[in-house]
């Protein structure tokens, strides 16, 4: 019989060293002799090489997020045969399998984009399904995109078997060779917005350059090879908070996908997988409420996605520990911004990565009282002492400001209520573009309208207006898609005037005023169905309110008048999604019954 300590799922809250330190044999099915039988059978097919081995080794699943069409999935396949090789020099067993993934890059701004954050629930569920279908004593899980983060550790929490995230890595810096600067893929979005205003001629001094040139250069420079996009986007935000929570070794977050160290580390994760094993470590002996509030901290100091929100949500209730909207706003107020990263910095991941990564991050923020140092992690070892011997942040550099000097004093993300947002939104305001906005309301019911609109160029200039975009939330998208095609446009046609406002979601690479996650929806009735165009919408980040000039009693007469529309879909992976999945401010997750 196959060794399997961990066959049945722990109780909640059971702590580490309950068990033998050792592995545990026991029965998977005791009563069934012809599982019992058949299994070996199975399994020596499969590549068992004895009878010891089928006794007595552990099974290890290797899960890459891997696609080829994706540059941060496509190199997962051989960094799982680098990390199942490793495994397997421990005398385990290694099993590799895929999972799917999607490209938020390519789904950007289409009908694609609605499959996108459902992806994250189906990578879990697989991820989940296979490890206790196949009775995998530990998972090793290899994401490397967006949903990918959230998707792994919410499957690895559910299953509470000992596990390590290794993340894929961020892409090297672009380069543009029209325009000799360093750009990513968050330019072709801007570019594009300036082509359609006709001011992108001016981002190149050679006046013999033409805009079709530079777009095309853009293009082609923006993503030179393998790993996630560079800036503090929604993978990297989401890497740096898996580390932060412990499921990572040390370093893994900010390491290049292309770099050496990134293959390196699979020695480190077998090694840190045994000891999970050895010490009967599991992901919820991890994930405490201690850890997600240095997940919340480092997400806040980083300047990490609006995502960032939604998916340690979601993580926090795989792991069944309590966390709300109202813990990331009593973290961000106390937490400075101190990460001149892109989107609203200069600097990407592999900057950082060659200043000493988010370790020295970390240990900058464990000196200064921000991070709690005594929290458990994945190599035995707690979050202090993993990063005790790693190097200072140097003196002489500007991608990580000292605390004393932050960017900000407070955190970029803000969680704001009222009228319009009575369970909740989320804005990314890092103070460059202002703390307050006030203008009359343009409402658009899906982003497709609202790109049409400036792609015409009918977006007033001579005064200020709140851009609404509804009926993109978990329920009416359905799917919550991003709104990075709008933003960016916005950015790239240089509209200053504008506040964009959405039930929908934002990328992480969105910078600008810009307001999400608003719950209730409108595809539920929210508020934000109210909103008619000329409405004046005020948005405070210092006194975190979202409001439009409307009475309470209007704004339910008018919600009286209002009828639900037609869902947009009615049959498949998407409607089975629509039902299930809950509001932005629950994580919009899909077992929340």
């Amino acid at each position: 019989m196959v060794s399997n300590f961990s066959a049945v799922h722990p109780a909640a809250g059971e702590e580490q060293g309950q068990h033998e330190p050792r592995y545990v044999d026991f029965p998977i099915a005791p009563n069934d002799a012809t599982w019992e039988n058949g299994e070996p059978a199975m399994l020596y097919a499969a590549g068992v090489p004895n009878e010891e081995m089928m006794q007595r080794a552990p099974q290890v699943g290797v899960a890459s997020v891997w696609w080829e069409g994706n540059p941060c999935n496509m190199h997962l396949l051989d960094l799982g045969k680098t990390v199942k090789e490793a495994i397997k020099k421990k005398g385990y067993i290694a099993w590799q399998y895929s999972t799917l993934g999607v490209s938020d890059g390519i789904a950007q701004g289409n009908e694609g984009m609605r499959f996108s954050l459902q992806s994250r629930e189906l990578i879990a569920d697989n991820i989940e399904t296979i490890t206790c279908a196949q009775a995998h004593d530990a998972t090793v899980a290899i994401p490397g995109c967006d949903k990918n983060m959230p998707g792994c550790v919410m499957a690895v929490a559910r299953h509470n078997r000992p596990s390590v995230i290794v993340y894929g890595g961020t892409v090297a810096g672009g380069y543009c060779e029209v325009l000799k600067k360093p750009i990513d893929i968050v330019t072709c979005y801007e570019a594009q917005g300036a082509y359609l205003f006709g001011t992108l001629g001016s981002w190149s001094d050679d006046k013999n350059v033409t805009p079709e040139e530079i777009l095309s250069s853009i293009e082609k420079g923006a993503v030179p090879g393998p790993g996630a996009c560079g800036g503090m986007y929604t993978a990297n935000s989401l890497a740096t908070i898996i580390e932060t929570l412990g499921l990572s070794v040390t370093g893994s977050s900010s390491t290049p996908a292309a770099s050496p160290t990134k293959m390196r580390e699979a020695e480190k994760v077998a090694d840190a997988i045994e000891v999970c094993l050895r010490r009967n470590i599991r992901p919820r002996d991890i994930l405490t409420k201690e850890s997600f509030e240095n997940a919340l901290v480092i997400t806040m100091a980083l300047g990490g996605s609006t995502n960032s929100v939604l998916h340690t949500l979601a993580m926090a209730r795989a792991a069944e520990v309590p966390l709300d909207l109202e813990d990331f706003q009593r973290v961000s107020r106390k937490t400075p911004f101190i990460a001149n990263l892109k989107p609203s910095g200069k600097y990407v991941i592999e900057d950082l990565f060659h200043i000493g990564g988010v370790p020295s991050v970390t240990k900058l923020l464990i000196a200064g009282g921000l991070l709690n140092g005594k929290t458990l992690t994945v190599t035995g070892k707690t979050l202090e002492e993993n990063v005790a011997d790693w190097p200072s942040l140097p003196p002489q550099q500007d991608i990580i400001r000292p605390l004393s000097n932050p960017i900000k004093a407070a955190g970029h993300l803000v969680v704001l209520h009222g009228n319009i947002a009575p369970g909740g939104a989320v804005a990314k305001i890092t103070g460059k573009e202002g703390l307050r906005f006030e203008g009359e309301a343009r409402c658009f019911n899906k982003e497709s309208e609202l790109v049409t609109e400036l792609n015409a160029g009918n977006i007033p200039r001579d005064r200020n207006i709140v851009l609404v975009v509804r009926y993109e939330g978990p329920k009416g998208g359905p799917g919550m898609p991003e709104q990075l095609k709008a933003s960016a446009t916005l950015i790239g046609a240089n509209l200053k005037n504008v506040a964009l406002i959405t039930d929908g979601r934002y990328s992480g690479a969105s910078h600008g005023f810009i307001v999400g996650h608003i719950v209730p929806e409108a595809a539920v009735g929210g508020p934000i169905a109210a909103i008619k165009d000329g409405d004046v919408i005020s948005i405070d980040a210092e006194t975190c309110t979202i409001s439009m000039n409307v009475g309470d009693e209007d704004i339910k007469g008018r919600l009286r008048q209002w009828k639900p529309p037609r869902p947009p879909v009615t049959r498949g992976t998407l409607a089975k999604y629509a039902k299930l999945v809950a509001s932005a401010s629950d994580g919009a997750v899909t077992d929340l019954f």
